[in-house]
């Protein structure tokens, strides 16, 4: 049976709107008021990631996702796109990509900006990167880059059964995980879950069944509770347990050689200690004679 955090109506929406959402645009146009705070947010960002990037260095800023299209829900989000040439900045693409993924991940974990009650998120991306969307609309230049599709177009296509079977398996591993974590099959997972979005991106655009088995996972939680389960296990494997540290500070002497004594410890309470492990211990002053 399928769990799921907020209502199965909710979660498993995917009815098209006939408008676009009337807090964003005005008919096929982007309010102006939204427009303006999108480029200073935009602006922000690119201040943010601290490179050497200039305004004039962006190609474009774009505005993307369910928002821009007619796919909206009470979940959606401000997808903002900052989109410039990577290998500007290193020859190391790889290394480039790497670091603002990074400070993108920062900016949007640390800053809850929203307009209209959506929440604004940010990523930057290289003007090489393909982009699977059916709605794209340029910031900078107040247009239409691709438009949406019309409702009638797509979405008597969507499969609400199948995107109901893939969510069961995947919340089911996600929930047997949370019984008996083991880090290694987490990474997996959260790999399986990525091949399988991009995947369905690319075969069927952002209408595929893989890409809204992933939109209700995020919606009923699933997703940030894989990541909250992997930051846990990371922490563990780098912490000492409360009991190893109290058996160290009591029984262990200035200092713990060898692999002997620390197994010993080690496996009696499940826990790890290096090699070489100091210890303080209380000196017992010697008897004056």
């Amino acid at each position: 049976m399928i769990k799921i955090s907020v209502s199965s109506k909710d979660a498993f929406d995917f009815n098209a709107r006939e408008k676009l959402n009337a807090d964003v645009w005005e008919g096929n146009v982007l309010k102006d008021e939204v427009r303006e705070k999108l480029l200073e947010i935009a602006e922000e960002f690119v201040k943010f990631i601290n490179v050497e990037l200039e305004m004039d260095d962006i190609k474009d800023i774009i505005f993307t996702g369910s928002l821009a299209n007619y796919n909206y829900t009470k979940f959606s989000d401000i997808d903002l796109h900052i989109l410039f040439d990577f290998d500007k900045f290193d020859e190391n693409e790889e290394l480039t990509k790497r670091y603002l993924m990074s400070k993108k991940y920062i900016w949007n974990t640390t800053h809850v900006i929203t307009i209209k009650g959506y929440e604004v998120e940010l990523y930057p991306q290289d003007t090489s990167e393909e982009h699977h969307s059916t709605g794209v609309y340029s910031i900078m230049n107040n247009e239409w880059v691709k438009k949406p599709l019309l409702p009638k177009d797509v979405w008597s296509r969507v499969n609400t059964e199948d995107i109901k079977k893939k969510y069961g398996e995947i919340s089911t591993s996600i929930e047997r995980l949370e019984e008996n974590p083991n880090i290694d099959e987490i990474d997996e997972l959260k790999r399986k879950i990525k091949r399988m979005r991009q995947g369905g991106l690319e075969k069927g655009g952002e209408y595929s069944i893989e890409n809204l088995t992933f939109k209700v996972l995020r919606r009923t939680g699933y997703l940030n509770r894989l990541f909250k389960l992997r930051r846990e296990e990371y922490d563990k494997q780098f912490s000492l347990k409360e009991a190893l540290q109290k058996l160290i500070n009591e029984k262990a002497t200035d200092y713990v050689w060898g692999v002997k004594n620390i197994g010993r410890i080690a496996n009696k309470f499940g826990g790890w200690v290096p090699i070489r492990t100091r210890v303080k211990r209380t000196r017992v002053k010697k008897r004056m004679r």
